[in-house]
C-alpha cells in the first residue's frame, strides 16, 4: 500500500514570498552539484497558484527538483527502509501565502492599511479580551456573573470608552476650538476650507457654530465605520462546520468552538453599539454646554431635555448590552435585534433633537442664552475672568472620562488577578473620588472645609494610589475552573488584560491630545495673544507624554545594557571552550553570541521590561488625571523666569504627541513595504490582528478569520477527495513558521476528528510557549496547549507534533507540549568547511526547512503517516508488520551553546 503525503507550509510575520517558502530561490542560488552546472543568469523559478487567489493562495513548484526528494511526485511506501541518514521522503510541498491580508507593497489597499495602523489603540484593547487568564473551554458556558464574564464586560466597557475618547478629541477640535473659541474671520481663515461664514451672518449667531462643529466627529465616525465595514471582506465567508459525530469529546480549548473564527455577526452588533455611543457622546458636548449656561425654555427647552434623556439612555443601554449574550456570543448572522434597533432609534432621536436645539434661535431675538459664542472683545484679553475659555462642561467631561478609565483599568487588573472580590476596591475608589471632589469643592454636606494649603491634586492622587494598591496587591487566587492556566507562567502577574488595554488607552490619549494641540497651534497662528486655549485635561498630556518618552528611552537603554552583558557572558563561554580560536573565528563568535543574547533577552526579559514601562506610564497617567481633576494647569498660561523652560518642555511634549499618529502611520506603511521593519515590529501587529474582534469592532480586521477556515478547508478537502483523483492526499504535514505555527495550531483544533489522525504538525521559530503561552494562557497556556497535542494523538498512538528551534532565534523557543523537539545548531561552524569558501550562515529565524535535521525528521514522519493508513496488523511484503502509529519515540534534542569549530 502506498500513500500520498503533502507538506503544507504556512509562513510567519515576514510575509515570505511563495517562492522562498518552497525553497525555489535557494535552489537558484545553490552551488552546482555533480553532473550539473549552475547558470548565474538564471531567474528563480516562479511557483504556480493551485488554489485560492493572489490575496490568500496555495502555491506549488512547477517542476520537481531532482536534488530535493521533497518535490518527488511519487507516493510514500511505508514498507521501505526507515533510515534517518537517507531522507528519501517523496513528499509534495505546498505553500500557503496569507501575508497580503496584512502586508504587501504592490496592492491597492496600502492607503487603507495605513489608516488601519491609526486604529492600533483599538487593536490593543481588543487583544486584552483574549489575554484574560480564565476563559471557559466552551465559550457558550460563560456567564456574566462569573469571573471571566465580569472581566469580559469590563474590557468591552473600556473599549467603548476608548471610542468615546476618539470622538471627544474630534468634538474638541470641531465644537470647542473652532465652533466655540475661534470666533473671528482671522482665526477661521486658518482652518482649511470655506469656514469664514461662521464669523458673520446667520450661522454665526447663537449656538449654530457648535452645530457646524459636530460635522467633524460625525465624519470621523463615518470614516471609522466605513473602514470596519469594508474590512468585512477579510472575514471568512465559510460558515461554521456542523458538529461531527466523531467529535464527541468534551471541549478542552476555546479555539475548538466552531464559531470562534466566524464572528461577523458579533462584530456588526458591537459596531452598532460603538457608533451609536460615539454619536451620542459627541452630541452631548454642545448640548451640555447649552444646559449648563442657562436651560432654554419653551419648545427649545422641551427638545433640549428630551435630547439629553435620549442621549443618556443611549449610553446606558449600550453599556448594559455589552454583557448580554446577544452581544457577547459570536454565533449568529448579525441580526439587528431589538437591542440594536432600540439603540439606533434612540440615538437618532437624541441627535436630531439636539441639532434642532442648536439651530433654533436663542431666547432674546436670536441672542444666545449667556456667552454663546465667546464674545469678540475677549480676543484682547483672552485670559480674563470674563472669558469662558473652553466650552463649558467640556473639561469636566474629559476628566470624568479619564478618571473612569483609570478605575476601569484597576478593576480589569484586579478581576484578572484575584477574581470578583477585586471589584470592591474600584467601587470604593469611585465613591471616595466623588467625595474628595465634593469636599475640595466645598459642597460636601456636614464636612469641614478643605485646608487652603492642601494641594487638591495630592488628595485625588492619593485616592487613585490607594485604590490601585488595595486592588492589585491582593493575593492572587487560582481560577475557578481547572485547566485555565497556571499563574507561575502568566505575564505581568496575571494583569495582562489591564496592561494591554492600558497601552491602548495611553496611545489613544496621545493621539487625541496631539490632534487638539496641533489644531490650537494652527488657529493661534498670527495672533499676538492666543485666542484659542487647550482644555485643562489636554494640557496635562504634554508633560506626561514627554516624561513617558524619556522613560521609553531609558527602557531601551536598559535593554541594550542587558543585551551587552548577556553577549559578553555568552562570548566568554564560546571562546573559553575548546581549542584556541583564530581572529576570524573570534569575530564570528561575537556574531553568534549576539544572536544568543538576543534570544535570551526577548524570551526571558522583554515582557518584564514592557510591564515595568507600562506601570510607570500608568502612574504618570494617574498623576495627570489627578491634576486635571483638581482644575490646575501643569504650567501657568503666562509663565515668567524658569517657568518658561517648563512651558517650552510642555509644548514640546504636546508637539511630539501630535506627531505620534503620523509616525505610527509611516511605520505601518514601512511594515507593509520593508521586510527589515516588518521583522522588527511586525510581530506586534500580527499578534494584534490575529485575534477576532470580539471586544472592539473598530479594530483592524483579523486575518485569521480568513486564514484558519481556508487552511481547514484545504486540508480536509484534499484528504476527502476520492483515491482516484490525482489531487487526493492521504496525509498532511502542517508546517508552520513563527506566526504560521500559531495559525496552524488553531487550524488543528478546528479540523474534525476523523481527519486529525492523518495530520502531523511541524512548528519552528514559534512563540507558542514564551509569548502566547504567557500572555494568552487561556488558549496557549501550559494547561491549554496540550489540547493541540491531544488533537494530534490517534487512538493508541503517540502525538504527531515536532518542534524545531534555534538558540540564535529571537522569536523561536522550545515548546514543552510537543512530542518531539530539536534544537538546531546555528551556525554549523565558525569557519568555512567541506570545500566551501563562505562562512556558514547564521540563519536565526529563517531557513528551517533547509536544515538536514528537518529533512530527516520529515522523512520519518512521512513514513509514519503512511504506516498509519495501513490496516492494523497488515504485513509488509517481506512478512514484517509495519510500525504502529506510535512508533516514533519521544525525543528532545538540544544544541550546545557553542557552534562546531
Amino acid at each position: 500500500m502506498r500513500a500520498r503525503i503533502l507538506e503544507l507550509r504556512v509562513h510567519g510575520v515576514s510575509n515570505t514570498p511563495p517562492a522562498d517558502i518552497l525553497g525555489l530561490v535557494d535552489r537558484a542560488e545553490a552551488p552546482a552539484t555533480a553532473g550539473s552546472a549552475r547558470d548565474p543568469t538564471a531567474e528563480p523559478e516562479q511557483p504556480r497558484l493551485v488554489a485560492g487567489d493572489a490575496m490568500t493562495g496555495f502555491y506549488r513548484s512547477n517542476r520537481p527538483d531532482p536534488a530535493d526528494p521533497a518535490d518527488s511526485a511519487g507516493p510514500v511506501d511505508p514498507t521501505g527502509p526507515v533510515d534517518p541518514a537517507e531522507p528519501a521522503d517523496p513528499v509534495v510541498v505546498e505553500a500557503y501565502s496569507w501575508g497580503q491580508l496584512t502586508s504587501g507593497a504592490r496592492t491597492a489597499k496600502d492607503i487603507e492599511r495605513g489608516l488601519w495602523t491609526l486604529l492600533l489603540p483599538f487593536a490593543l484593547a481588543n487583544v486584552a479580551l483574549h489575554a484574560r487568564p480564565e476563559v471557559p473551554a466552551d465559550p457558550d458556558q460563560e456567564r456574566w456573573r462569573s469571573r471571566s464574564g465580569i472581566d469580559a464586560w469590563l474590557i468591552r466597557l473600556f473599549c467603548l470608552s476608548l471610542t468615546a475618547t476618539l470622538v471627544l478629541a474630534a468634538t474638541g477640535v470641531g465644537v470647542d476650538l473652532i465652533g466655540w473659541q475661534c470666533v473671528d474671520a482671522r482665526c477661521l481663515a486658518q482652518v482649511p476650507g470655506p469656514w469664514g461664514f461662521l464669523a458673520d451672518g446667520w450661522w454665526s449667531r447663537s449656538t449654530r457654530p457648535l452645530a457646524v462643529g459636530l460635522l467633524l466627529p460625525y465624519a470621523l465616525l463615518a470614516l471609522v465605520g466605513l473602514l470596519a465595514w469594508r474590512s468585512y471582506q477579510y472575514e471568512a465567508d465559510l460558515p461554521a462546520a456542523p458538529a461531527d459525530p466523531a467529535d464527541d469529546e468534551p471541549p478542552d480549548n476555546p479555539l475548538r468552538h466552531p464559531t470562534f473564527w466566524c464572528g461577523e455577526g458579533q462584530v456588526r452588533r458591537l459596531a452598532a453599539l460603538h457608533l451609536a455611543t460615539g454619536a451620542a457622546v459627541a452630541t452631548a458636548v454642545p448640548l451640555g454646554a447649552v444646559l449648563a449656561l442657562g436651560p432654554p425654555t419653551g419648545v427649545r427647552g422641551v427638545l433640549a431635555w428630551a435630547a439629553a434623556g435620549a442621549l443618556l439612555g443611549t449610553v446606558a443601554l449600550a453599556a448594559a448590552a455589552l454583557g448580554h449574550p446577544y452581544v457577547a456570543r459570536r454565533a449568529g448572522h448579525a441580526p439587528l435585534g431589538w437591542y440594536a434597533a432600540a439603540l439606533g432609534w434612540l440615538a437618532l432621536a437624541g441627535v436630531a433633537a439636539a441639532v434642532v436645539v442648536l439651530l433654533l434661535p436663542g431666547a432674546s431675538g436670536g441672542a444666545p442664552p449667556g456667552p454663546l459664542p465667546a464674545p469678540v472683545d475677549c480676543l484682547s484679553d483672552r485670559h480674563g475672568t470674563g472669558c469662558p475659555g473652553s466650552l463649558p462642561g467640556f473639561d469636566g467631561l474629559l476628566v470624568g472620562l479619564a478618571s473612569a478609565q483609570v478605575l476601569l483599568l484597576i478593576a480589569i487588573g484586579g478581576v484578572s488577578r484575584t477574581g470578583r472580590r477585586a471589584l470592591a476596591g474600584p467601587a470604593a475608589g469611585a465613591a471616595a473620588l466623588l467625595a474628595a471632589v465634593a469636599w475640595l469643592g466645598g459642597v460636601l454636606p456636614a464636612a469641614p472645609p478643605a485646608p487652603g494649603r492642601l494641594p487638591a491634586w495630592t488628595v485625588l492622587l492619593g485616592v487613585f494610589a490607594g485604590t490601585a494598591a488595595g486592588t492589585l496587591l491582593l493575593p492572587r487566587r487560582p481560577p475557578a475552573s481547572p485547566g485555565a492556566g497556571r499563574y507561575d507562567r502568566m505575564a505581568w502577574g496575571g494583569c495582562a488584560p489591564a496592561v494591554l488595554a492600558g497601552l491602548g488607552w495611553l496611545l489613544a490619549s496621545s493621539y487625541s491630545a496631539g490632534a487638539l494641540y496641533w489644531t490650537m497651534a494652527r488657529l493661534n497662528r498670527g495672533h499676538p495673544v492666543a485666542p484659542v486655549l487647550l482644555p485643562v485635561p489636554v494640557a496635562w498630556a504634554g508633560p506626561a507624554f514627554l516624561i513617558a518618552l524619556l522613560a521609553l528611552a531609558g527602557t531601551g537603554l536598559r535593554a541594550w545594557v542587558e543585551f551587552l552583558l548577556l553577549r559578553r557572558r555568552i562570548l566568554v563561554d564560546l571562546v573559553t571552550t575548546g581549542p584556541p580560536l583564530s581572529a576570524h573565528e573570534r569575530r564570528r563568535a561575537r556574531d553568534v553570541a549576539a544572536f544568543h543574547a538576543l534570544h535570551r533577552l526577548v524570551g526571558d526579559r522583554a515582557l518584564r521590561l514592557v510591564g515595568q514601562l507600562t506601570a510607570f506610564a500608568g502612574v504618570l497617567a494617574a498623576v495627570a488625571t489627578a491634576g486635571a481633576l483638581a482644575g490646575v494647569r501643569p504650567v501657568a498660561l503666562s509663565p515668567a523666569g524658569w517657568a518658561m523652560l517648563v512651558r517650552a518642555a510642555v509644548d514640546g511634549g504636546a508637539s511630539l504627541a501630535g506627531l505620534l499618529p503620523v509616525l505610527v502611520s509611516c511605520v505601518g506603511l514601512l511594515v507593509y513595504r520593508k521586510d527589515s521593519v516588518r521583522r522588527a515590529v511586525g510581530v506586534i501587529w500580527d499578534i494584534g490582528t490575529f485575534w477576532p474582534r470580539a471586544a472592539h469592532p473598530l479594530a483592524p480586521p483579523s486575518y485569521a478569520e480568513r486564514a484558519v477556515p481556508q487552511l481547514q478547508t484545504r486540508v480536509t478537502g484534499l484528504m476527502a477527495l476520492p483515491d482516484a483523483d490525482p489531487r487526493h492526499v492521504d496525509g498532511v504535514v502542517l508546517s508552520g513558521h513563527s506566526q504560521g505555527a500559531v495559525i496552524s495550531a488553531a487550524v488543528i483544533l478546528q479540523v474534525p476528528a476523523r481527519w486529525r489522525r492523518r495530520l502531523w504538525f511541524f512548528s519552528y521559530g514559534c512563540q507558542l510557549s514564551k509569548l502566547y503561552g504567557r500572555v494568552f494562557p487561556a488558549y496557549f497556556g501550559p494547561d491549554r496547549l496540550p489540547a493541540v497535542t491531544a488533537a494530534l494523538t490517534p487512538p493508541g498512538g503517540r502525538p504527531g507534533w515536532t518542534n524545531f528551534w534555534r538558540p540564535t532565534d529571537p522569536l523561536g523557543w522550545p515548546v514543552p507540549a510537543a512530542e518531539r523537539e530539536f534544537a538546531l545548531r546555528d551556525p554549523v561552524a565558525l569557519h568555512p568547511r567541506d570545500g566551501e569558501v563562505r562562512d556558514p550562515p547564521i540563519r536565526s529565524h529563517g531557513g528551517y526547512p533547509l536544515d538536514p535535521e528537518y529533512r530527516r525528521e520529515r522523512a520519518e514522519v512521512a513514513r509514519l503517516l503512511a504506516a498509519r493508513l495501513l490496516p492494523a496488523g497488515t504485513p509488509r511484503p517481506d512478512g514484517v508488520v509495519p510500525p504502529s502509529a506510535g512508533a516514533l519515540p519521544r525525543q528532545k534534542e538540544t544544541a550546545e551553546p557553542a557552534a562546531d569549530r
